[in-house]
């Protein structure tokens, strides 16, 4: 299915696809996946790049009025298909799949790792007609990238990534110990520059241990959860955004409704919780390893914010995933099988550029570099001008660059 509008400056296509939810099972439950290919009028025949957005769980960017310097730049030389991928956006919802045993939610969970988006990208490819094209992965959209110079590198052109260059075979315990030391790190550098914000954070766990905060949805603000909002420390703006929150009046509306919005998990994008640690998964099982990694100051100061770290009784203080607790568990435990393929990823020969922030809050840039190294093909750029959000803050000069190092320019 496929249908056309004209915005200013843009051509938008939309088309759904249907494929199977587990592609060992072609004959099995299909689920819907949805792709919005953007050009510019003068544009319909260039050559398509793939947008593998960041999450997991995340939908693909709406472009709207001007589009975000990343995707002007994109589509001087492209056509770019903004993927929903499965789980995500106008793709079959996951939600809290009623009607299902934990058991059963969680085998229907298994299939929504990078393994299967590119399975998903791959049936796309194909009904499109396109011989190779290209792919750009922002963050958990990179993995995806790695997968799929992995399992499916005949259907690529080039491949782009930026903060989100993998590890291999890693101990998930491994990468959480070292996202905790930048976290610590992040801490340190915000109450630096907000030296007062320290005794208001004290004061409002205070009340959040008295019950007296809660969301707009009614959910009790614990103190735990508040911790959480410490994941945007790891952006260009994010210092800012914490401390405009942290001077409102905590008793007003807009608090809580700034907080909600702030909050990294939720019962929105259940996937980001749910299959988050599994993304690091590249053989074995997880088992909470966030939870297990999780440096004792935390526990010895309540001022310290957390990251991009997933623990289980998420699934408790945010009753809307209540009812994927037990499927957690049962994800937590299972042995997850590799992503990565080694050897295909050492004889590479497609043309590959990678944006490594040198302190990525979300992605270890040491991991990253471990993993360019193995590949002949990539040409790493590894930067402190930019964090996590690179892309989004500075598109045009950082896809332009990466652009520039696929074609030998730089």
């Amino acid at each position: 299915m496929a249908s056309t509008v004209r915005v200013p400056g843009l051509v938008l296509t939309e088309h759904e696809f249907r494929v199977p939810l587990d592609h060992s099972r072609p004959d099995g439950e299909r689920i819907t996946v949805f792709a919005r290919e953007a050009a510019a009028p003068d544009g319909l025949d260039r050559p398509f790049l793939v947008f593998l957005q960041g999450g997991p769980g995340q939908e693909a960017p709406r472009p709207a009025g001007s589009p975000p310097a990343w995707l002007a730049r994109a589509l001087r030389e492209y056509r770019v298909l903004l993927l929903d991928q499965r789980g995500t956006g106008r793709s079959t919802p996951v939600g809290t799949l009623p009607g299902r045993t934990p058991a059963e939610q969680a085998a229907y969970l298994t299939h929504f790792r990078a393994d299967s988006i590119v399975r998903d990208a791959e049936l796309i490819r194909a009904a499109l007609g396109v011989g190779r094209w290209s792919v750009l992965g922002q963050s958990f959209g990179g993995f995806c990238v790695l997968t799929y110079l992995s399992q499916s590198p005949g259907g690529l052109r080039e491949a782009f990534f930026t903060g989100g260059v993998p590890p291999l075979r890693p101990d998930p315990d491994e990468i959480y110990r070292a996202t905790f030391a930048t976290i610590l790190e992040r801490n340190r550098r915000y109450y630096e520059r907000y030296p007062a914000d320290r005794e208001r954070v004290r004061a409002l766990h205070k009340r959040l241990e008295a019950g007296e905060l809660t969301l707009p949805d009614g959910t009790p603000l614990t103190s735990r959860l508040f911790r959480l909002l410490g994941n945007v420390l790891g952006m260009s703006d994010g210092a800012e955004t914490l401390h405009y929150l942290l001077e409102r009046d905590p008793d007003s509306p807009a608090f809580a409704h700034d907080v909600a919005a702030a909050l990294p998990f939720s019962a929105r994008n259940p996937l980001y919780v749910l299959v988050h640690e599994a993304s690091y998964a590249d053989g074995g099982a997880t088992r909470w390893s966030a939870a297990r990694a999780r440096p004792p100051v935390f526990d010895e100061d309540v001022t310290l914010f957390s990251g991009e770290h997933v623990y289980p009784w998420l699934l408790t203080d945010l009753p809307g995933l209540a009812p994927l607790r037990e499927a957690a568990e049962i994800l937590a435990e299972h042995e997850w099988p590799r992503l990565y393929d080694e050897e295909a990823l050492r004889n590479c020969e497609i043309p590959c550029a990678a944006a490594i922030y040198a302190e990525d809050a979300y992605v270890d840039r040491a991991f990253s570099e471990q993993t360019a190294r193995l590949i002949p093909t990539l040409r790493p750029w590894l930067t402190n001008e930019y964090e996590h959000n690179g892309l989004r803050a500075a598109g045009e000069v950082v896809l332009g660059r990466l652009i520039d190092l696929v074609r030998g320019r730089v």
